[in-house]
């Protein structure tokens, strides 16, 4: 599971996509609806919130508006869509830059036009998160 920090415009198709249905089982999981996945690192962010299924619905409206934008049909009944306020989750800028490094390493791979577009671009956060000084995340595996 890889529920990105980084700006959704920054993923190529497949990316979006995986991260859509990604952040669905997230979804799943914090609404106690599976047993798998229950104590992924990536969703300590969300469980800290005073309303997880919020703060992730916030989240995943965010990637469909991106999804939108590229014309894609994501099925947007499965979220409850939601306007939030912009930043309410920090990430720190060492896990930001982990993160840009692990999505270029995809799409030099799997995008090439993608890699040689993105790698000329500094990486902007989700618009859910605000960046702080600090290292990458203690969940994070690296």
């Amino acid at each position: 599971m890889r529920l990105w920090s980084l700006h959704p415009r920054h993923l190529d198709a497949r990316g979006l996509v995986a991260l859509w249905r990604e952040g669905l089982l997230a979804r799943a999981v914090l609404a106690g609806r599976t047993r798998g996945y229950r104590h992924h690192p990536q969703l300590e962010r969300f469980r800290a919130r005073r309303d997880p299924g919020a703060a992730l619905d916030c989240y995943l409206s965010r990637v469909l508006d991106e999804a939108r934008e590229r014309g894609y049909a994501f099925d947007a009944s499965k979220v409850a869509y939601k306007r939030c306020r912009h930043g309410s989750l920090g990430v720190t800028s060492g896990q930001l830059a982990h993160e840009w490094a692990h999505l270029l390493a995809k799409l030099k791979v799997r995008d090439r036009p993608r890699f040689a577009q993105e790698r000329q671009r500094s990486p902007e956060p989700h618009p859910c998160f605000r960046v702080v000084d600090g290292p990458v995340a203690d969940w994070e595996r690296t």
